[in-house]
């Protein structure tokens, strides 16, 4: 199966990451300073280590389709979470509506990288 073309979903996908890398930390520097800046190494660290070979230019540690939609996954929830913890109702509103389009604009994505993983075992 080939790597369908995910620019629309790559932008989105972009998009909701960033503002789980904001709401994120910015939700948990209420409970500890600590807790915010481990958020940030987690969700930016773990989608640039790990990566499934073709979805990216440079993988550092391959995983599996699956692996890389839990990332993705890590992400979507964070940033819906988080954006109801921390910032006001219209604000996590419109986060919630940008986690539900990248998540419908993700699938053929998500269907290749499952492929992926029938293929390599």
């Amino acid at each position: 199966m080939e790597r369908p073309d995910d620019r629309i979903a790559s932008v989105l996908r972009f998009a909701t990451e960033l503002v789980a890398w904001v709401a994120t930390p910015w939700a948990l520097s209420k409970y500890s300073w600590l807790l915010a800046v481990l958020a940030v190494v987690v969700l930016i660290g773990l989608p640039t280590v790990f990566s499934t070979p073709g979805d990216k230019a440079q993988v550092i540690i391959p995983v599996s389709g699956t692996v890389t939609i839990l990332l993705v996954v890590l992400q979507l929830t964070a940033a819906a979470s988080a954006a109801w913890l921390a910032w006001p109702v219209y604000a996590a509103v419109l986060v919630s509506l940008l986690v539900a389009a990248t998540l419908v604009t993700e699938r053929q994505r998500w269907q290749w990288l499952l492929s992926t993983d029938r293929h390599t075992g």
